[in-house]
C-alpha cells in the first residue's frame, strides 16, 4: 500500500471513530462520567461503553494509518534471496496488525447499525438527544419542575500510545504459496488465491544478515560493482565467466589473473552467463528478459531470444549439444527455445510462482524446473510435455543439476536442505543438511562424486555425493554467497555479495582471491 492509500483510509477510519463518539453522546440515559463508574449497572452503560471503546480504538487505527506505521504484506517473498546492497535491508511488514486495524473500523460500523435498527432500538422512540430524565411527564400528573440536565461533559483527548513495532507477529508463512498476477516478475505481487496460513511458528530466516565488519578486502578497476551471482568455467578450464546485479557479463583469464573483456550489458540485473558447447560463443540471460548470444572473442551480440510478456529470466540451461536452451521466467513460465534457428520451441506455463532454477538432463531431452513455492517439475522438452510434478522442499528451489547418469538431480532450497532425488521413483533419495541460510547455487563436480553449495549464510560448502556427508567448509565472512563453480583442477570457485570471484581448495581450508571487485 503507498501513502496515499494510507492516508485515505486514515480519513475513513478517523470518520468512524467520530462517528461511534456522536453515536454514544445520542444513546438514551444521562451523558455523564458519572454512567462509566458503574459500567455494569445496565445495558445502556454497556453500549457506551462499547462505542466509546470503539472510537478510541479506531481513532488509534487512523493515526497509525496516517503515520504509515502499518506496512502491508513484505515486498518479497521469505524464501527469496535478496542481492547486494539490499541484503542489508530485509523488508518489513505488518499485514496482521494492518487486517486488526481495518477489521475494528469495519465491525464498528456493523455495530452502529444494528444499534440504530435492532430490536433493542425500542428506546430509540424516545427524542434523541434528551435524556429519560427529561421526557415530559404523563398528561395526567401534575407538572413538577424539572432540573435541567447539566451540559454533557466532553471525555478528555486521548492521546494513542506509540505502536510497539517490535511486538507486532510477524507475517505467517504461507502453506501452499499463491499465483503472481500474469505480468508481475516476483513473488510479491497479489496473489490470485488466498493463502493457507501455517502454524505459528516462526518460519526459519532465509535472509542473510549483513556481514559483521571485516579487514578491507583488495579490490581492482576492472572487478564487478555489485554482487556476483553465476560463476561459468569454460570447457578447456581456462576462462571463466561471471554475471552480476551490476548488469555486467565479465570473461576472466585463470592462469593470467586479469580481466579479458566485458563481454556485455544487460538492461536490467544479469542472472546467468554459460559457455555454449563450441568453446566460440556464451548466452547470458537477465532481469531485462532477453536471452542473448554473444561471440567470445569480442563480446559481438549474435542474436536476442526476448521472452515478451513471459518476463525476467532467473535461470538459464542450455543442452550438451548446444541445439536448446530452457529458461525459467518471473511468471512461472519455462520456455525451450531453439538456438540454430532463432525461435521459440515451447512455451511451458506449468509453474504458479516464479521459476529458480532449471537444468537440462545428459542427453538433452529433459528437463528439470523449480519454482520459488518449492515445486518441482520435470519436462519432456522435445515433445513440450509435463512428465511429473511434486512438492520437493518447502520453500523456493534455487539450484538444480542432472547427475551423469540422467536418473537422478540434485536440488537446493530456502528451507536450507538440498536433495537428491531419484527421477524414476520421484523419491528423496539423499538430504545434506549443514547450512543455515537458503542453499542458492549448486555444483557438480566433473566426476560426479562432489556437490558444491553456496548459501545466504555466507558459506561455501562441500559434499560426498556417496554418503552425503560434508567434507569441508569454507566461510570468507563477507556476507552471502550466491555462485558457485569448480575449476578445472577442481579447485572450487565462490561469488557473492562482496563482489570478488575467490579460489578455495578441494580439500579444505584458506581460499584466495582470484579477481577482487571494484572499489567501492
Amino acid at each position: 500500500m503507498n501513502r496515499s492509500v494510507d492516508r485515505l483510509l486514515a480519513f475513513l477510519v478517523l470518520a468512524v471513530a467520530l462517528a461511534c463518539l456522536a453515536h454514544a453522546y445520542l444513546l438514551p440515559g444521562t451523558f455523564a462520567l458519572s454512567r462509566l463508574a458503574h459500567p455494569l449497572a445496565d445495558a445502556a452503560s454497556l453500549r457506551l461503553a462499547a462505542f466509546l471503546a470503539a472510537a478510541l480504538v479506531c481513532a488509534l487505527g487512523a493515526l497509525l494509518f496516517w503515520q504509515g506505521l502499518l506496512p502491508g504484506r513484505p515486498g518479497h517473498q521469505r524464501g527469496a534471496p535478496l542481492f547486494g546492497r539490499t541484503a542489508e535491508v530485509p523488508d518489513a511488514g505488518r499485514p496482521r496488525l494492518r487486517l486488526v486495524f481495518l477489521a475494528l473500523p469495519t465491525l464498528a460500523v456493523l455495530a452502529l447499525l444494528a444499534d440504530q435498527f435492532g430490536p433493542w432500538g425500542g428506546e430509540a422512540a424516545e427524542p434523541k438527544g434528551q435524556d429519560v430524565a427529561d421526557a415530559p411527564p404523563p398528561a395526567s400528573a401534575a407538572p413538577s419542575p424539572v432540573t435541567p440536565a447539566p451540559a454533557p461533559v466532553a471525555p478528555a483527548p486521548v492521546t494513542p500510545p506509540p505502536e510497539q513495532a517490535d511486538k507486532a507477529p510477524p507475517p505467517a508463512e504461507p502453506v501452499l504459496v499463491t499465483p503472481p498476477p500474469a505480468l508481475a516478475p516476483t513473488p510479491e505481487e497479489p496473489p490470485k488465491t488466498a493463502l493457507a496460513p501455517a502454524p505459528e511458528v516462526a518460519p526459519p530466516q532465509t535472509v542473510a544478515p549483513p556481514p559483521p565488519s571485516a579487514p578491507p578486502q583488495p579490490t581492482q578497476p576492472d572487478g564487478h560493482r555489485d554482487a556476483v551471482v553465476w560463476l561459468a568455467v569454460s570447457a578447456d578450464g581456462h576462462e571463466i565467466m561471471s554475471a552480476s546485479t551490476d548488469r555486467m557479463i565479465k570473461l576472466w583469464d585463470i592462469d593470467g589473473k586479469r580481466l579479458m573483456r566485458d563481454l556485455g550489458v544487460h538492461k536490467d540485473m544479469a542472472r546467468t552467463a554459460l559457455f555454449m558447447p563450441d568453446g566460440k560463443r556464451a548466452l547470458t540471460a537477465g532481469d531485462d528478459g532477453e536471452i542473448v548470444l554473444r561471440q567470445l572473442s569480442d563480446g559481438a551480440v549474435l542474436h536476442v531470444f526476448s521472452s515478451g510478456t513471459n518476463g525476467g529470466v532467473r535461470n538459464l540451461a542450455i543442452s550438451p549439444d548446444g541445439r536448446l536452451a530452457v529458461s525459467g521466467h518471473d511468471t512461472g513460465s519455462v520456455i525451450v527455445w531453439d538456438i540454430d534457428k532463432g525461435s521459440v520451441l515451447h512455451v511451458l506455463p506449468g509453474h504458479d510462482w516464479s521459476v529458480s532454477a532449471v537444468a537440462v538432463s545428459p542427453d538433452g531431452t529433459r528437463a528439470i524446473s523449480g519454482s520459488i513455492d518449492g515445486e518441482l517439475k520435470l519436462w519432456d522438452i522435445v515433445s513440450g510435455k509435463q512428465l511429473r510434478s511434486w512438492h520437493g522442499h518447502e520453500q523456493g528451489t534455487y539450484g538444480a543439476v542432472f547427475t551423469a547418469d540422467g536418473h537422478h538431480a540434485v536440488t537446493g532450497s530456502g528451507d536450507y536442505t538440498i536433495k537428491l532425488w531419484d527421477l524414476d521413483t520421484f523419491k528423496e533419495v539423499r538430504r545434506f543438511e549443514g547450512h543455515s541460510g537458503t542453499v542458492y547455487e549448486i555444483a557438480l563436480s566433473s566426476d560426479g562424486k562432489r556437490l558444491a553449495s553456496v548459501s545466504l549464510d555466507g558459506t561455501a560448502r562441500l559434499w560426498n555425493m556417496d554418503t552425503g556427508d560434508q567434507i569441508a567448509e569454507f566461510d570468507p565472512g563477507t556476507g552471502p554467497l550466491y555462485s558457485v563453480a569448480f575449476a578445472a583442477d577442481g579447485t572450487l570457485l565462490t561469488g557473492g555479495y562482496d563482489r570478488t570471484i575467490r579460489d578455495w581448495p578441494g580439500a579444505g581450508g584458506d581460499g584466495v582471491v582470484l579477481f577482487a571487485g571494484a572499489p567501492e
